[in-house]
């Protein structure tokens, strides 16, 4: 999954034990959030995919699911400057800034041709 936590976490981490695998577990993380109530979750729902990267292969395997799914769809998958540009958090001056750096590449390309869209 995917965590994002508050600063209590260092605290709560630090009081763990390791399990029968000699590991600190996140799922005894999250149980910790879960019972004193401040555990939040969203589900992910249609339009994500999770990809384990956990092995060489499955990184490998997630690898390769990206480049085909960006080929065939012509977008980016997890594109920052694109995501801030579309959430109007940055502007298309400073995005075209972002992108100039990048213009002799695909990926500086394919910012510019997001200013040719507005």
């Amino acid at each position: 999954g995917l965590y994002f936590y508050d600063n209590e976490v260092v605290g709560l981490a630090k009081d763990l034990k390791p399990s029968p695998r000699g590991e600190l577990e996140i799922t005894d993380l999250n149980r910790l959030y879960l019972e004193a109530g401040t555990l939040q979750v969203e589900v992910m729902g249609r339009g994500y995919a999770w990809l384990d990267t956990g092995t060489h292969d499955s990184l490998l395997e997630a690898g390769q699911f990206i480049a085909t799914l960006e080929k065939r769809q012509g977008l980016k998958v997890a594109c920052p400057e694109e995501i801030a540009f579309r959430s109007h958090w940055i502007d298309a001056e400073r995005l075209n800034a972002l992108a100039q750096p990048l213009a002799k590449n695909g990926y500086g390309q394919y910012l510019l041709q997001l200013l040719k869209e507005i």
